[in-house]
């Protein structure tokens, strides 16, 4: 499932090629007719991401991008991509962060983690003024093919749940666990539910909901980290480099876990996350010494390594299933 980087990225992409656009919605799967009838020829005026949730906020045209009466009056498409979803982008595909911006993208390519496919490239090409390419932006972001020689935009391939068009880009999603229509209070209504998220709670007031909401919890902490409600954002691969970064057994009861821990925990993610969003992949072994960290065998502390001596201590790093979800961690360090 995509993690809270991830979906970061998507939201910023939309920022980047979509919004102050006026929309052509349409849902070749069928699945979402109705709610494509409802966005199609709308102006997106933001798009925005918290936790793993991304919300793309669209009005009538009227108003000025991101006015308060745009947000008042307009309506909101939410989507949670879940296990299966993804986001491929066409056309011309901007690039998320220059090079000065401490990115990867200038230049052409950005690498981001291992493909799915086999044979996949692991990285994502973005367009030079005026050239087309197709982009994957899920958990695994990849570049699809060459530049397209077709007319644009390209037919629909697939189960395209959502197709949004601009005269320059195309978005099309694929498989998401959750895709609808809100108005602004259906939208607070969800961020009610959500706990915070480093890049839109800002300040020691998202620290102490994290540290009130930890504490008063016996469930062990490797559970609670990936409820959404406690933190938003956090999924099976920072779970378990977390929690090894912070040498915490993830079957610690939340609320014996000392106060200095919890808040070390929220500063790690305040400090990972941007890592994640910038790179478009989970980096957890950071530092001087940090490996070139090319591949996911080199990239992580923990996660996927079951089996294997750990870097730091040489025990075995275990395998285990919390919560119906794989936990990988370290008995020797994590005591």
């Amino acid at each position: 499932m995509p993690e809270g980087h991830s979906v970061h990225r998507v939201a910023l992409q939309f920022q980047r090629d979509f919004v102050g656009h006026a929309i052509a919605a349409s849902s070749p799967q069928g699945r979402f007719a109705e709610g494509a009838a409802v966005l199609d020829g709308m102006t997106l005026h933001e798009a925005k991401a918290v936790g793993k949730q991304m919300f793309l906020g669209f009005d009538s045209g009227v108003d000025a991008p991101g006015s308060n009466a745009s947000l008042d009056s307009g309506v909101w498409l939410r989507v949670h991509l879940g296990i299966y979803g993804a986001w491929d982008f066409a056309g011309i595909v901007s690039p998320l962060f220059s090079a000065a911006e401490g990115g990867a993208d200038e230049g052409g390519s950005h690498s981001v983690g291992a493909p799915r496919g086999a044979g996949a490239r692991s990285g994502v090409q973005y367009a030079s003024e005026g050239q087309r390419r197709n982009v994957r932006v899920s958990e695994d972001e990849r570049d699809l093919g060459v530049p397209l020689d077709e007319t644009f935009p390209h037919e629909p391939v697939g189960a395209v749940r959502v197709r949004l068009l601009t005269p320059n880009t195309v978005a099309d999603l694929r498989g998401p666990t959750a895709c609808e229509v809100l108005d602004a209070s259906g939208v607070q209504l969800v961020l009610n539910r959500l706990g915070p998220d480093p890049v839109t709670d800002l300040g020691p007031e998202a620290e102490q909901r994290f540290v009130d909401a930890v504490t008063r919890r016996k469930v062990p902490i490797g559970q609670l980290l990936m409820d959404q409600s406690i933190v938003a954002g956090i999924g099976n691969v920072y779970r378990a480099e977390m929690l090894f970064r912070a040498h915490l057994s993830p079957y610690t009861p939340a609320n014996l876990v000392p106060i200095d821990t919890v808040r070390a925990l929220w500063r790690d993610w305040c400090e990972l996350l941007p890592i994640g969003i910038r790179e478009g992949r989970m980096l957890t072994r950071l530092g001087a010494d940090a490996p070139l960290q090319d591949t996911r065998a080199e990239r992580y502390w923990v996660y996927k390594r079951e089996g294997l001596p750990c870097r730091r201590c040489g025990t075995n790093i275990r395998l285990d299933v919390m919560g119906a979800r794989k936990l990988y961690w370290c008995p020797g360090c994590q005591n």
